[in-house]
């Protein structure tokens, strides 16, 4: 089961036509019907069974779906930790692995060799990682499919009713993006062309939800470098090696490789270290197929064949003569001494490989023309070879097709044989036969070397810079043709000595004007390296020498979001301390903030917030930080963004499809985010997405039943409609009308209901104990929805239709009984003691004052009163209240408007029409409690002006976010003019301040540019 989600492409025994849609077309392997046949789906539609043991008709695309993951591991191309899927790891480079999307991107240097890593099993190892050729010999394929640009129609497996407005409309795919964290490239994002958007599994966990009618491109694939699926062979015999006595075999990896592959092998022992420089004669081949070797000093070692090269020839000479030619290098003249060793065999010329063994100095032929054309099919032809021609290096590898991998000029490229010259070989020096054979030989190689030296000063600089030895660095840099901004292995001097953290080093180079803002192929500077390898000090001193703390790489990311990304907390707090922007967006536009909350680091987030990160920036999906944390179901990071809000109404903030932080958590069931942003954030629980959903109608859609209850019990509307005219009940209705029919009359005990669904365990989706759930706490069993139809219309199950109709009346009447008891605790609670005198709080209040009409006093103490306690307005009459003129049972309890009389009792006033004591038509009854400051009964409130009603927290936020559009227009510098003029990096300014401006007070780019609002 370890494979149901792999995305697939025919394999090498595929015999079925175009049942995939032709070569490179991707599928997703739903289900295996036994060890030697899986069902695929493709992504046209076609569902099959393939062969994958002994015949494979399948290569592994992508496996990132099913969640393997690499820990510990990081992509040095995109920066993705751990690497999720295959891991590809550099054979000629130490720690430097790639993911697939990077590795098949061609990032690094086609010509080095990587291990293809499918798994983290350490215990299979030699079984997981093989070795690759280099990729610019092998055939790219253009993979097709449910790639961006793609129009997609719904599914074998989609189970998302109308969402994409009916079967057969059509959509178009956006983005592929992971369904969840632990399943990357696992679902695909539509914009359906009803105008809906959402996100439809493509893999996570063998779901196909869409089906291409037209594909789109997802770009190149290296086909022959894809491990065949269900194919467990050990790496040695899926690669075909074919070892034989008497082979001639050399290591030519890392020491932390072999001792990796060593294992149950025959392990690593120190003694073993000659082995590494020194090439080997195959002596053995035992039944477990590893390879024992021979050695120069007699010793025998055993070793995983994974581990070997194999080396062309079995006997090796050393050339006769030592060659030389001004004018045409690929044709040696002779001179010197004879002199043969091994067995005797003899040299055949310069394009023969026989003659090569790793370790040779050779020399490349000048004739530019002729490299170029002999070059094609042999490593193929790059402007950077031309200064190679001519120059001299050494064999590092030879390939199969007797191709040779030469170290030259600080790199090394892959050479035809035939525009190859050996000038030497590494065997001792007395193998020249005659001293003045070995000083033509010095001669010779220094004249050839001399055209190096600046390309090795330039090595020896950035090797010395990276060992942190800042006297050489410094005896390096006062040579005339010093050059201190040199490149070696795509970094500087400055770039190495960052990243390792040599402080004085980096003070040597800064006092020789190092160029600071120097970057290597991805665009990282010095500051991006120090901040990479966690050197806070560094990054200090860059700063302070006037590096810039918030440049941008290639991938748009300043030094904070690496740090962030790599867990440097050092850094982070060094960054921030000296003020660098918190919230710069990178390629995907996710700033630090985001990048922070993904990686789950508390201590970060809390940073980030106190120096002023802004929570509402939102990336390039639309996600703002707590969009991104309810997102993420990261609880901890949401409680810190709630403590740290600038402004509360920041909580109900929508991101372009309608969707609040409130309905990502629904969405994606994160329980303990749901319940932060209800009970301590206050969020809008009724607030609607652009469908007209409510956080409700999602945890229903998606049966997240420990949502439904939380949203239930914090008083959630249950009957707000959709676009559609559908409830909440509505949409249980109908899922538990398309997926089965349960029989329910198990669930007869109403009670039960009302306190709940019961364990989470019991019955995790019942859409029918959701309905239960919902009509037990009073949603409508009569609304209806656009199409005429209410709950129970849907609803086929008549045993279902009794429990809802059951459930539903039980609550009804105990709501109004509940509901009359909780209105008079709540008057009464509200309202008590508002009849007692302000004054001297023993006598009863009885005293009206004018014009106010407030009621403050009693009789006594009124006299010392000038301004009403209650309003501060001067007081110009007092009327001591009398009984009802009407009944004279009760004391008057009513104030009469516009007259201001307070005659008559709370029962009496209620039936007149104009006031007993001057006849003036009454508009409007006030009750005695409002006139001393309390609160109306519902029932006592005569008229009512229409008007809805704000509370105060909303009337709060609506300010709040007024003041933040305010703030928004003005202009950032003097606060005061409205900002009219805009820069070209999209911040902007009142014009009288931008036109003084030479750099962004925002973003510190130079203002090249600007425009004028009209």
């Amino acid at each position: 089961m370890e494979y149901v989600g792999y995305r697939v492409v025919r394999g090498p025994d595929w015999r079925w036509g175009k049942q995939d849609g032709g070569e490179g077309h991707v599928g997703t392997v739903r289900n295996f019907e036994s060890n030697q046949e899986v069902v695929v789906v493709w992504d046209n539609g076609t569902a099959a069974n393939y062969r994958c043991s002994g015949i494979y008709d399948l290569r592994i695309l992508d496996s990132s779906p099913t969640g393997i993951k690499h820990e510990g591991s990081m992509c040095e191309g995109c920066r993705m930790q751990p690497i999720y899927g295959m891991r590809w790891k550099c054979a000629d480079c130490q720690n430097y692995d790639l993911c697939s999307v990077c590795y098949h991107g061609d990032k690094h240097h086609l010509r080095h060799q990587f291990y293809r890593v499918c798994g983290p099993n350490s215990e299979r190892y030699d079984v997981m990682l093989v070795l690759c050729e280099a990729r610019r010999k092998s055939k790219k394929i253009t993979a097709r499919g449910i790639f961006p640009g793609a129009r997609v129609v719904r599914g074998v497996d989609w189970q998302w009713e109308d969402q994409d407005g009916g079967p057969g409309r059509r959509g178009k795919v956006t983005e592929v993006q992971d369904w969840s964290t632990s399943s990357p490239r696992s679902a695909a994002y539509i914009l359906w062309d009803n105008g809906a958007k959402n996100l439809y599994r493509l893999g996570f966990e063998g779901m196909a939800d869409l089906k291409v009618i037209s594909d789109a491109k997802g770009g190149t694939f290296y086909r022959d470098h894809l491990p065949l699926l269900g194919d467990t062979r050990p790496a040695s015999r899926a690669t075909g090696q074919g070892l034989q006595i008497g082979d001639q075999v050399t290591v030519d990896l890392d020491l932390e490789i072999v001792q990796s592959l060593q294992h149950g092998h025959g392990g690593w022992t120190d003694g073993m270290y000659e082995t590494l420089t020194t090439p080997g004669t195959v002596v053995g081949i035992d039944e477990d197929h590893d390879i024992m070797v021979l050695y120069p000093t007699g010793n025998r070692w055993t070793f995983n064949p994974a581990i070997l090269t194999k080396v062309i020839s079995t006997s090796e000479t050393l050339d006769s003569t030592i060659s030389l030619s001004t004018t045409t290098p690929s044709s040696p003249t002779t001179s010197g001494p004879s002199a043969v060793l091994g067995s005797g065999a003899t040299t055949t010329g310069a394009g023969s490989s026989s003659q090569f063994v790793v370790g040779d100095l050779v020399q490349i032929s000048s004739d530019v023309d002729k490299v170029k054309m002999l070059q094609r099919g042999h490593g193929e032809w790059a402007e950077a070879m031309l200064p190679t021609l001519g120059k001299v290096g050494r064999v590092q590898q030879i390939y199969h097709d007797n191709d040779l991998k030469v170290e030259i000029c600080g790199t090394s490229w892959t050479y035809n044989p035939i525009l190859v010259t050996k000038v030497a070989s590494t065997t001792d020096s007395s193998s020249l036969g005659a001293s003045a054979g070995a000083e033509r030989l010095s001669a010779l190689l220094k004249k050839l070397f001399e055209t190096h030296v600046p390309g090795d000063a330039v090595e020896e600089l950035v090797k010395a810079a990276a060992n942190g030895d800042s006297q050489r660095v410094e005896e390096l840099l006062l040579k005339e043709d010093a050059n201190v901004n040199g490149v070696f292995a795509g970094h500087t001097a400055l770039q190495a000595a960052s990243q390792n953290g040599h402080e004085d080093t980096v003070r040597v180079l800064i006092r020789f004007d190092v160029d600071l803002e120097a970057e290597d192929k991805d665009g990282d500077r010095a500051i991006h390296h120090a901040a990479f390898g966690d050197e806070a000090a560094v990054v200090e001193q860059l700063v302070r020498a006037g590096s810039d703390m918030n440049a941008r790489n290639k991938r748009r990311q300043s030094p904070l979001h690496v740090a962030v990304n790599k867990g440097h907390t050092g850094v982070v707090k060094s960054l921030l301390a000296l003020e660098c922007h918190p919230s710069l967006q990178d390629t995907e536009g996710d700033t630090p903030l985001h990048d922070a909350i993904s990686k789950k680091r508390d201590d970060m987030v809390t940073m980030l917030l106190e120096s002023n990160a802004d929570v509402t920036v939102a990336n390039n999906n639309g996600f703002n930080a707590l969009h991104h944390a309810a997102l993420r179901g990261n609880p901890s990071a949401m409680r810190i963004l709630l403590t740290k809000l600038p402004r509360p109404w920041i909580v109900n903030e929508k991101k372009d499809d309608g969707y609040t932080a409130l309905h990502l958590a629904a969405l994606n069931n994160h329980v303990e985010v749901a319940e932060l942003l209800v009970k301590q954030a206050k969020a809008n629980k009724d607030i609607q997405n652009t469908n007209l959903q409510t956080p409700l109608h999602l945890a229903v859609e998606r049966q997240h039943t420990q949502i439904v209850r939380l949203l239930v019990r914090e008083s959630a509307k249950l009957d707000v409609q959709d676009k559609d005219g559908d409830t909440p009940l509505h949409e249980s209705l109908r899922h538990h009308t398309l997926s089965q029919l349960r029989q329910l009359q198990d669930m007869q005990d109403v009670g039960k209901l009302l306190m709940g669904l019961g364990t989470q365990g019991a019955d995790k989706k019942s859409s029918a104990s959701i309905a239960l759930f919902l009509a037990a706490n009073g949603a409508d069993l009569n609304v209806k929805n656009k199409k005429g139809q209410t709950p129970l219309d849907l609803c086929p199950d008549p045993h279902l239709c009794k429990a809802l109709a059951k459930c539903h009346k039980e609550r009804s009447s105990s709501n109004q009984k509940n509901n009359a008891n909780a209105t008079i605790l709540a008057d009464v609670d509200e309202n008590e003691g508002l009849d007692e005198c302000m004054v001297c709080s023993d006598m009863k209040r009885d005293m009206l004052f004018g014009p106010c009409g407030h009621v403050a006093t009693c009789s006594l103490c009124s006299p010392r009163v000038k301004k009403c306690l209650m309003c501060k307005e001067t007081v110009q009459s007092r009327t001591k209240i009398e009984e009802c003129l009407v009944c004279s049972e009760k004391v008057a309890r009513a104030l009469f408007k516009p007259c201001g009389h307070m005659v008559a009792c709370e029962n009496c006033a209620v039936l007149m029409k104009k006031c007993v004591q001057c006849r003036n038509q009454i508009e409007e009854s006030i009750p005695f409690i409002v006139c001393c400051g309390g609160k109306a009964a519902p029932a006592t409130q005569t008229k009512s002006s229409g008007k809805p009603e704000i509370n105060q927290q909303e009337f709060t936020q609506l300010q709040q976010q007024l003041q933040d559009m305010k703030e928004q227009t003005l202009c950032p510098v003097c606060m005061d003019r409205k900002k009219n003029l805009i820069f070209l990096c999209g911040h902007g300014a009142c014009q009288l301040c931008g036109d003084r401006m030479q750099e962004c007070p925002m973003c510190r780019k130079t203002v090249e540019r600007r425009i004028l609002l009209f």
